[in-house]
């Protein structure tokens, strides 16, 4: 079978390699459909991922239709399915909570191991949600929406709350969308006027700051010098997430959706007089997947508007390599595999 494998920084190269065969008990042989390329995607191929071994098929956010079933399974042949890429050891601390996504043993698709980026992939049948009333490139969308929807969830912000997400890139959009649909009166923050200009014209993000020396002038003046409700940071940026505590109302809260490998400082006092929490939030589960398929089916999600860009498994090294030095007007790349 055909696979795109990034054999070091900055290579990607079409391979052949052997088609994965008949999969273990639990397990699902799958065809895979469509691919959605994220940030880590791109910083793998640039070499910015700090754990990372390469070479490496990379590729997470994933549709595909099921071809082959081991024994034990349930989900029937020709099932078309969204795949949750967080493979869990089902045993330690986090998976006996039910909360999979943060397994102490986590192993994701195209990351720890390899990834979507070719014609069949296996894996655990748990990890297969059927991608009912979605076409199979929509459903490609789901797992990075999901990390979104999960950031919403995990904020236990009330309908009503306001709103500030920062980061208007793919996950801070997902962030927006959800905390929307919750009921949130949601503001975006980002450095780029471009970014916030697509938020408002494809998305209806109208109410947009720049970020810069008079951001919290600009949240002071947007809140009546509250604060926001609920704050989203999601840039993956230090110095951002840091500055973050300072737009929080009291009584409000601040969820971390990115993650850096830097140690994070900030103001005890300033923390303390808000009483605000700080809640981290790693992936997703399934009843985020869920809810985010039950939202696109439902016509709250325009994934239409999400995907700016196209290509093919055969293009993928040349178009990967082109988007990620070329970001204007691109939020979102799915490459069609099947």
């Amino acid at each position: 079978m055909k696979a795109v494998l990034c054999q070091q920084p900055g290579v990607l190269e079409i391979v052949e390699r052997p088609s994965p065969g008949t999969p273990a008990p639990g397990w699902a042989r799958l065809a895979v459909s469509h691919v959605g390329i994220c940030g880590t995607d791109y910083h793998i191929f640039e070499g910015k991922h700090p754990f990372l071994e390469y070479p490496r098929v990379i590729g997470h956010e994933i549709s595909a239709t099921v071809v082959e079933t081991g024994a034990g399974v349930e989900i029937a042949v020709g099932t078309p399915v969204i795949v949750n890429p967080y493979i869990s050891c089902g045993q330690c601390v986090a998976c006996r909570k039910d909360k999979a996504n943060c397994c102490i043993n986590i192993k994701v698709l195209g990351v720890h191991t390899d990834g979507a980026l070719c014609e069949e992939i296996t894996v655990p049948a748990g990890n297969l949600y059927a991608a009912q009333g979605l076409s199979l490139e929509a459903a490609a969308t789901v797992e990075f929406l999901a990390i979104g929807a999960h950031a919403v969830r995990r904020s236990l912000s009330p309908e009503g709350s306001r709103a500030l997400v920062i980061g208007a890139g793919p996950i801070g959009l997902g962030a927006a969308i959800f905390s929307r649909i919750a009921g949130h009166d949601v503001t975006l923050l980002d450095t780029s006027a471009e970014r916030l200009e697509m938020a408002a014209e494809r998305f209806g993000f109208a109410s947009g700051i720049i970020a810069d020396d008079t951001t919290l002038d600009a949240v002071k003046a947007k809140t009546g010098g509250d604060g926001f409700d609920v704050v989203f940071d999601a840039t993956g940026y230090g110095p951002s997430m840091e500055k973050a505590f300072q737009f929080v109302a009291h009584g409000g809260a601040l969820v971390l959706v990115s993650v850096v490998k830097d140690d994070i400082r900030f103001s005890d006092p300033e923390f303390h007089k808000r009483e605000m929490m700080v809640i981290g939030s790693r992936n997703a589960t399934r009843i985020d997947f869920e809810h985010v398929a039950a939202s696109i089916a439902n016509g709250l999600v325009p994934v239409d508007r999400l995907i700016t860009h196209r290509t093919t498994l055969s293009d993928t090294p040349r178009d990967l390599a082109r988007w990620a030095h070329e970001k204007s007007g691109l939020i979102k790349a799915v490459i069609k595999v099947g």
